[in-house]
This record gives C-alpha cells, sequence and structure tokens, in this order.
C-alpha cells in the first residue's frame, strides 16, 4: 500500500472521525494546544496517539491529556511490558503486561 496524507481536512469529515488501519496520515489545523487536545479527544475512539515536542516535559504533560490507550512521546514504539488497547469504542481489554495477562486468570476467593 503507498502512504498516503490528506491536507486540508476538517474535523467533521468521514476521513477524520473513523479508525484507519493502514499507512494514512490526516492533517488537520488547530489553534492552539487546548484546540488541538479539543481535535484528538473529539472521536468514539481512542487507540494509539502521539505527542511530538522539543520540550519533553511538555510532551508528556500533554500526552496525559490525550483520552487514548497508549501515547507515544517523540517516537512511535511500543512496550510489550505495558498493556495495550484502547479507549471508548477502540479495542476490547487489554494486552500485554500484567494487566493483560488478567484475562487469563481466574480469580476465586474463598472465606472460612
Amino acid at each position: 500500500m503507498t502512504p498516503t496524507v490528506f491536507a486540508d481536512v476538517d474535523n467533521s469529515m468521514r476521513i477524520a472521525r473513523e479508525e484507519i488501519f493502514g499507512p494514512v496520515l490526516v492533517v488537520i489545523a488547530y489553534d492552539d494546544e487546548d484546540d488541538a487536545l479539543r481535535i484528538a479527544n473529539d472521536s468514539e475512539y481512542g487507540l494509539s496517539g502521539g505527542v511530538w515536542s522539543a520540550d519533553e516535559a511538555h510532551a508528556l504533560s500533554v500526552a496525559r491529556r490525550v483520552r487514548t490507550g497508549t501515547v507515544t512521546v517523540n517516537g512511535a514504539s511500543i512496550g510489550f511490558d505495558g498493556p495495550f488497547g484502547g479507549f471508548k469504542a477502540s479495542g476490547v481489554g487489554r494486552e500485554y503486561g500484567a494487566v493483560g495477562l488478567g484475562a487469563y486468570t481466574e480469580y476465586k476467593t474463598i472465606t472460612v
């Protein structure tokens, strides 16, 4: 598949509202940081997101405000020692890490 960039996209457009699993990038203009976060969080999905900045501490504060299951800062890697899964309509449950193992665990309480 050829990577594709869609420019001049508005957040109301279908291309911006749906999860696309492929080499697709959507470019949406924003006025300021709060507007960017509003746009990013205005979705029924929340699998993954990314924040890029020369100021890593500031990027981390922005990443905390993005409503997705995974957020990367200045990169696109995933660690298998932490849980992976989405928020809202993205994904069901969590994979990887101790949290992911919970799906395969039966807990029992016995009281005497």
